[in-house]
């Protein structure tokens, strides 16, 4: 007799499937194995399928809401069947409608008026940007696919015939969505009745009828509420890359007391079905945080995500909201586990921090509270509110480049750095309003291009109205601008300031000609410059005009809303745009050559100075918070033998809280060796599992580019 796998015996099988999975990715034709964003849970189709979408302009392109609709459920009505026996969950996605669909944006939406400015700033401009926003799984949990379509049959009665479109595009995604699991219960069934091993025999039976269930009603049981959130997350994320699992601790934990109580699961189970969710796409999920009174939210659920984690140990995106109050055992397990693991994960956010940020924009302490964490560095409205987080972003170096030449072009009588900061804030300032036209340039025309068929559903507005989120359909506009390369100009602020003028080392001429000729011949005049104490370094010129810059970007952001009257909100990200950003701006006043990186995020350069303690950063990243809801996140590195000496798991607790304390918002630990990370840089086939926390997110190394691995080791090599 076979031995009983234990679910754990399922875990390890499923963990090894994704590890083949991943390397058929990486050797895919045509993607050069590397994908400088978040591990996705996509599988590599059959090789005979084949997708070829009805088409609406010469160059084969379709747009809108009927043919985005149209071809969406041909997807889904075509897509193949995937079921792992080792799973408890049924599904996987195989194809990117979102890849289908490119080049995204209509020529016919003519923005060139914009262009130079954005060229001349490098500005990321968000138009024809999609998804990053929130989603409110309560509202699907509780009405279920049938409800939800009948939601749709009652709107479209109320509207006219200019509503048609959208409508039947919302409803040919649910029927598609509907067809999808209807298809994969029946072969969960025939599965079952083939299986001979009876733990998995009752588990595809289980998956079966859960899904056969799901198919019109709302889920009841622990496992049917996670697998609904499942095929919509795998729905959403096919789409358009979208969707975010939100407060997910939250959504499950009445499943969970209800079927607790009926003796219908054990926490074993629980936590298996979990795992066995986080598998099918490293989607963002939020656990803890405080209720609309305060109190902490920390519940069963919060515990079985920071253990389904460990236990799968494949790359995950959880996020921890801590604050003041929050249980104590799970802050100690989950750090516990982020060195143990080194899998990078949770994150932590500040919950008091973010919500008083985002109290600064006019809403009241418990509309903060319900916001939750969504994406690499940021948190929106469940439903209610429409952000392009992530997505919208000046590069302050390009800003910084255009503002020296022309100061120097116009050299006034007495130039200084205090001149230069002057003319590099008008600069600035056109670029933010450059930004303010485009946002309202996307959500005037966005509908019409891409539209949010699948997310649209669980959102407050969008079915009501018969109209795309992207165009006005829920109460709350907040437009998110990150700016990135912080640490690169306040350097450079810093260098002119101690280093150029009369009776300084070098001449205003002197300092051009060097960055002219990116330093050519004259490595001692650029590690002159680069010796200037550095944002980091604590009490340093560099460190006021770091603070001087994050206040300069935050005011001038909120000094008005775009010419439309959406709210825009500040924060400091640069996400995977830390090496294009740099490698479009020529050599800086810091010592840096021309085409280098920025620097990451709100982080200092990678050896900002001698010491270059965690605390160091900590102090630097909490001085230029932006503070107004968004995030200006610390990305910090750790070795593992911290956290084995004693004391370790408690002083990274402490550590962890005390930086939220000074104001931090979010906080993403790596935990790794330097010599294990330079040895996978120079071959990373050998290192196959090895994950880091790349920014926001985190991935498997070897999926890196190897620009990406160098950027990652740069900064890890330097933080141990």
């Amino acid at each position: 007799m076979s031995k009983r796998l234990t679910y754990q015996d399922r875990m390890d099988a499923i963990n090894k499937l994704k590890g083949i999975h991943t390397l058929e990715k990486q050797k895919r034709d045509g993607t050069d194995g590397y994908w400088d964003m978040d591990d996705k849970g996509l599988i590599t189709p059959p090789a005979d399928f084949i997708f070829e979408p009805e088409t609406n302009t010469p160059e084969g392109r379709f747009m809108g809401n009927y043919l985005c609709g149209k071809n969406y459920r041909k997807l889904l009505d075509t897509h193949p069947i995937y079921i792992d026996p080792m799973s408890s969950l049924a599904g996987g996605w195989m194809h990117s409608f979102f890849d289908i669909k490119r080049p995204l944006w209509d020529p016919q939406f003519d923005y060139s008026h914009l262009h130079e400015r954005q060229k001349r700033y490098d500005i990321v401009s968000g138009i024809g940007g999609m998804q990053h926003f929130n989603i409110d799984f309560d509202m699907g949990l509780e009405l279920g696919f049938g409800g939800l379509l009948k939601k749709i049959d009652k709107y479209q009665e109320i509207h006219d015939e200019s509503k048609s479109d959208f409508y039947n595009a919302e409803r040919d995604v649910f029927l598609g969505i509907q067809n999808w699991i209807q298809r994969h219960a029946d072969a969960a069934y025939e599965m079952a009745a083939k299986e001979d091993r009876p733990e998995i025999k009752e588990s595809l039976l289980k998956m079966a009828i859960a899904n056969e269930n799901i198919v019109s009603k709302p889920p009841e049981t622990f496992l049917e509420a996670v697998q609904w959130i499942a095929w919509f997350l795998m729905a959403a994320v096919m789409y358009n890359y979208s969707g975010a699992g939100g407060a997910i601790d939250d959504y499950l934990y009445p499943y969970y007391l209800k079927d607790k109580k009926l003796g219908r699961i054990d926490d074993e189970e629980a936590i298996f079905h979990i795992a066995c969710l986080l598998v099918k796409d490293n989607q963002y999920y939020q656990i803890c945080g405080t209720d609309l009174d305060g109190n902490d939210r920390t519940n069963d659920i919060s515990f079985f995500m920071i253990e389904a984690a460990h236990r799968i140990k494949i790359p995950t995106s959880i996020c921890l909201r801590t604050h003041k109050n929050i249980n104590p055992e799970i802050m100690k397990l989950s750090v516990k586990y982020l060195f143990e693991d080194q899998l990078g994960t949770p994150a932590y956010l500040g919950d008091e921090s973010m919500n008083e940020g985002f109290m600064k924009n006019g809403y009241s302490l418990e509309m903060a509270r319900m916001r939750t964490k969504t994406g690499c560095h940021w948190c929106a409205l469940p439903g209610t509110e429409y952000t392009l987080n992530d997505i919208v972003k000046v590069n302050f170096l390009a800003v910084f480049d255009v503002a020296l030449k022309e100061y120097y072009e116009n050299l006034p009588q007495n130039p200084s750095a205090e001149g230069l900061y002057e003319n590099y804030s008008k600069h600035l300032e056109i670029a933010i309003a450059t930004i303010a036209e485009g946002i309202d340039f996307h959500i005037e025309h966005m509908h019409k291009v891409f539209p949010e068929l699948v997310l649209n559903l669980l959102c407050h507005g969008p079915i009501e109205k018969g109209i795309d989120i992207s165009h006005g359909s829920v109460e709350h506009y907040n437009m998110c601008v990150d700016g990135a390369g912080i640490a690169t100009v306040a350097d450079s602020l810093g260098a002119i300031d101690a280093m150029v003028g009369d009776g300084k080392e070098f001449s205003w001429n002197e300092m051009m000609k060097l960055l002219e000729t990116d330093y050519e011949g004259a490595e001692r005049e650029r590690l002159m410059l680069h010796s200037v104490a550095k944002y980091g370094s604590g009490g340093s010129k560099s460190d006021e005009y770091a603070v001087r810059l994050s206040e300069t970007f935050s005011s001038l952001v909120k000094a008005k809303p775009t010419p439309n009257g959406r709210n825009l909100m500040p924060g400091l990200f640069s996400w995977a745009n830390t090496i294009p950003m740099g490698k479009v701006v020529g050599a800086s006043p810091d010592g840096r050559k021309a085409g280098r990186p920025i620097n990451h995020g709100a982080n200092p350069h990678p050896g900002f100075s001698k010491a270059d303690t965690p605390t160091g950063l900590a102090n630097a990243v909490a001085s230029v918070q932006c503070g107004y809801g968004n995030t200006a996140p610390l990305q910090l590195e750790f070795d593992p033998h911290f956290g084995i000496d004693e004391g370790g798991v408690g002083l990274v607790s402490s550590f962890i809280s005390t930086f939220m304390d000074m104001g931090g918002t979010l906080l993403n630990i790596n935990i790794i060796n330097k010599e294990k990370i330079l040895a996978a840089h120079k071959d990373p086939a050998k290192y196959p599992n090895l994950i880091v926390r790349v920014t926001g997110f985190s991935a498997y190394f070897a999926s890196l580019s190897t620009d990406f691995r160098q950027l990652v080791v740069d900064r890890i090599v330097e933080g141990l």
